[in-house]
């Protein structure tokens, strides 16, 4: 089977307890080209087994199964050391959300929430259509493989013919301004990235570190705790008008942009509803410019592993204030697409494997520093 782009269709394993959700995710993406489902498997002992000889590019995971659950499977998976891509399949609720947290720490790469009875589908065929809505760009995400070939230096790695219509980026050192606020931009493969960098950070960091991750309400307050409790740093998900204190990191909550302002002598973050930017909400967009805005070049923007390219203007307005950009590396990253433009772009100062970004974010605020103050320029 080949797809209409030419390339080999995306190898896909469904593994679910459940005869009717098998049959549901196969229906809604047999139907495109670019997706061939080679299997199923009712538990995560049967999943196994097939694993080796099906070689799949992505599994579709349900994590309550019999026998051998959807944790299991990734802990074999680990132990089998075979590369593959995995999206949990799980309901949303706050165990689903909670299971999924530990899900995605445990190594898988996204998730899709189970259509339920709140979603106002009337029919087999409509609740077809939401899973392929829902799933197959996030199997597609997976088309393009990080390659092997990470740096630690600028490079702009785009086609001549595109470098050729980017606007050249004036260059100039990491640091201009010893950063006051370090804010971050990430998307899939973002709890586990997190849970590798965050507890690698100081608990004496002298600055506050703001963070979207594009996650739906609930799933964003459980990642802050699970965070929390691995990490020197309070972590926590960002309430409306909290004060923005060094050492605490803010994680935008799901269905709210963030933002960081200014008033009565401190900084606060600052919550709001506004329409999605990027198809997104919370948007990486919306926190950037508001940090470009209120900190200049007192500030470090890091992208890092994602899907799309929300980040990418935000940080070209914290650039041209002066603020330094570091961006996570295509082989450390599970989808490089919200890193990749600002690369392209030449916006970004270091281009660093997720071991590294703990250690250029420290050195970066580690010289002697005036207080956090409302004057943050």
């Amino acid at each position: 089977m080949i797809s209409v782009k030419g390339e080999s269709p995306i190898r896909v394993l469904i593994v679910d307890d459940s005869v009717i959700v098998r049959k549901a995710v196969s229906d809604a993406l047999k139907p495109d080209p670019e997706i061939d489902v080679i299997g199923t498997a009712q538990n995560g002992k049967i999943a196994l087994e097939k694993i080796p000889a099906l070689k799949p590019d992505v599994i579709v995971l349900d994590i309550e199964m019999p026998i051998c659950d959807g944790f299991d499977v990734l802990k074999g998976i680990r132990k089998l050391g075979i590369r593959v891509r995995v999206i949990m399949f799980s309901t949303l609720t706050e165990r689903g959300a909670s299971q999924t947290i530990k899900a995605l720490s445990l190594g898988a790469n996204d998730y899709v929430a189970k259509p339920s009875s709140g979603t106002k589908i009337r029919s087999y065929s409509e609740g077809v259509k939401a899973v392929a809505s829902e799933l197959t760009p996030k199997i597609k995400q997976f088309r393009k493989r990080p390659s092997l070939r990470g740096t630690s230096s600028q490079k702009t790695l785009a086609s001549p013919a595109k470098r050729a219509s980017i606007t050249p980026i004036r260059r100039r050192p990491l640091v201009r301004g010893i950063p006051q606020i370090i804010a971050i931009g990430i998307s899939t493969g973002g709890p586990e990235a997190l849970a590798k960098l965050l507890p690698h950070l100081s608990g004496s960091l002298s600055v506050p570190v703001v963070i979207v991750q594009h996650m739906p309400p609930l799933f964003t307050k459980l990642l802050a705790e699970r965070l929390n409790g691995a990490s020197k740093l309070k972590i926590l998900e960002a309430e409306n008008g909290m004060k923005l204190e060094a050492g605490v990191v803010y994680i935008a909550p799901g269905d709210y942009h963030m933002e960081v302002q200014s008033g009565g002598g401190q900084m606060s973050v600052v919550l709001n509803q506004k329409p999605p930017e990027n198809s997104c909400r919370p948007a990486a967009d919306v926190l950037f410019r508001s940090v470009a805005a209120l900190f200049g070049n007192r500030a470090l923007g890091v992208i890092m592993t994602g899907m799309g390219h929300d980040g990418l203007k935000g940080l070209r307005l914290m650039h041209e204030k002066g603020a330094a950009v570091i961006a996570q590396d295509e082989a450390s990253s599970v989808v490089w697409g919200m890193p990749s433009g600002v690369v392209e772009e030449g916006l970004a100062d270091k281009v660093l494997p997720l071991d590294q970004l703990a250690g250029a974010i420290e050195l970066s605020v580690s010289s002697r520093r005036a207080p956090l103050s409302a004057q943050a320029r």
